[in-house]
């Protein structure tokens, strides 16, 4: 043992006594292979001249493309009728601008063959009437966020992974020209007085942006795409989001009217979660949504939708989601349904839970349920309420029945991680108990991570509960999963 650290034998005079047994020929031991711990990157490398000249003439191509498109662009603006644009057909349109467009290129002695002439019209049009080289990204359906760094740097998250596109503005004055497009739409303005602007574009994508000299190296820009295919139970189940089991007791807990609240980090799939948990409300009831972005996109009959609105830029004319939520109380809803909790109307939503609005939901930013409950207390306390720990934890207790864990593993993965109940009080402190949770067991060689499903072998609190309102649910889904 520790053989590799021992000084050498320094050499004895006279004859050496050999050991007992040194005439037995030695087993000759495999040397051990140590496996570096820190495992480094490797280094690209060096590119070779030919394909930097090959980068270096792509390049000098995009930027005559690109100085091509704004010389284009700005005869357009001259010589199209922009009050006409509105009344105009896609079709009639695009023939309009490529009949200028080629004019333009005639005088200007430019000759681009068919492929590339059908790309810069297109780059036109999008122009004109759409958002620029953003337009693309807009219309690929695989792409769930659209992420701007500057002029030069577009990222977009496919699959949950970030990736950077080979798209860019020709400039500073490109983008902020976009972002004004954007805003000006929606009746805001964006300027260095007002640096930052968060507004909703017309397919109900949510947009942010943030301007110099607030934005250091070029305007940042943010899009989190609205999704056009609502997602249900059965979709969630399909991708490994949850199990059958988690879903048969979701529906028996949304159904028989428990107050949910999903919890999970930025990107975890809470609205997603919330969306596919609303499908169990029957069509008989009231429900009002309140969100500062209206995301929910609920399947039943009766719904009223609200949105939240932030002041003008006179600082007056907002409408904060706890003045839609007091508002909600007057409107007879059966449920209330808060796409987000952050601040102060965290008191509102919980006394409609304990005053007849059963079956309520809202989502908050939270990393485990405890953590949840922690964050409810705190904006309590931010709202400026003074009540004794105690009671804030007693008002909670009464009026949250589930907690839902939505998570994004490394991988890009969402997982619902923990499903777990609230139970009461014991002393001062809230009691919970985990029913469902996700285990972790390992990671594949292609990083994506293997884990399951399994019930904690505790009985559901509310099972008395499901089975008056007809849904009895088997003692087989509470067993974990063995092995």
């Amino acid at each position: 043992m520790f053989s590799r650290y021992k000084k050498a034998a320094q050499p004895t005079k006279g004859p050496a006594l050999k050991p007992a047994g040194a005439d037995r020929p030695e087993a000759t031991v495999a040397p051990v292979e140590h496996k570096p711990l820190l495992q480094r990157r490797p280094v690209a490398p060096a590119e070779a001249p030919a394909q930097a000249a090959a980068l270096d003439k792509e390049r000098k191509r995009k930027e005559r493309m690109s100085e091509l498109k704004v010389e284009l662009h700005r005869r357009l603006l001259e010589n199209l009728n922009l009050s006409a644009l509105e009344r105009a057909s896609e079709t009639e349109l695009k023939a309009e601008i490529a009949s200028i467009a080629g004019e333009a290129m005639a005088e200007m002695s430019v000759a681009l063959n068919a492929t590339e002439r059908q790309t810069l019209n297109q780059e036109l049009y999008d122009e004109v009437m759409g958002l620029g080289p953003l337009e693309p990204l807009l219309k690929d359906e695989t792409v769930s966020d659209i992420l701007v760094n500057g002029p030069q740097q577009i990222f977009v998250e496919r699959g949950g992974k970030l990736q950077l596109t080979d798209i860019t503005f020709k400039d500073e004055r490109h983008l902020l020209r976009i972002i004004d497009k954007i805003v000006s739409a929606v009746g805001r303005r964006v300027d260095e007085s007002n640096p930052y602007v968060d507004a909703r574009l017309a397919d109900g994508s949510r947009f942010n942006a943030m301007v110099p000299p607030i934005a250091v190296d070029g305007s940042l820009v943010s899009i989190r795409k609205f999704k056009k295919d609502k997602l249900g139970i059965d979709d969630l189940v399909r991708f490994g989001a949850f199990t059958e089991e988690m879903a048969a007791y979701l529906q028996a807990a949304v159904s028989t009217r428990l107050n949910v609240i999903v919890s999970g980090g930025t990107g975890s799939g809470k609205t997603t979660t919330l969306n596919a948990l609303s499908s169990f409300i029957d069509n008989s009831e009231r429900i009002l949504t309140i969100e500062d972005t209206a995301e929910l996109q609920l399947q039943q009959v009766h719904v009223g939708r609200m949105e939240s609105r932030p002041a003008n830029v006179e600082g007056k004319g907002a409408v904060t989601p706890r003045d839609c939520l007091r508002n909600a109380l007057r409107m007879r809803p059966d449920r209330i349904i808060v796409g987000e909790t952050r601040g102060e109307e965290v008191i509102d939503m919980l006394q409609a839970m304990n005053t007849g609005h059963d079956g309520s939901m809202t989502t908050i930013h939270a990393n485990s349920a405890r953590d949840g409950i922690s964050r409810l207390e705190n904006m309590i306390a931010m709202s400026g309420i003074e009540m004794p720990t105690k009671a804030v934890r007693s008002q909670i207790a009464s009026a949250v029945n589930l907690i839902v864990q939505a998570s994004r593993l490394q991988d890009g993965s969402r997982r619902m991680t923990s499903i777990t109940e609230i139970t009461g009080m014991e002393g001062d402190v809230i009691s919970m108990q985990e029913i469902f949770r996700y285990e972790r067991l390992g990671l594949a060689p292609d990083g994506k991570i293997i884990g399951r499903f399994t019930a904690t072998g505790v009985r559901s609190h509310f099972s008395d509960r499901f089975r008056q309102w007809g849904y009895d649910l088997p003692a087989s889904i509470y067993e974990p999963v063995e092995g």
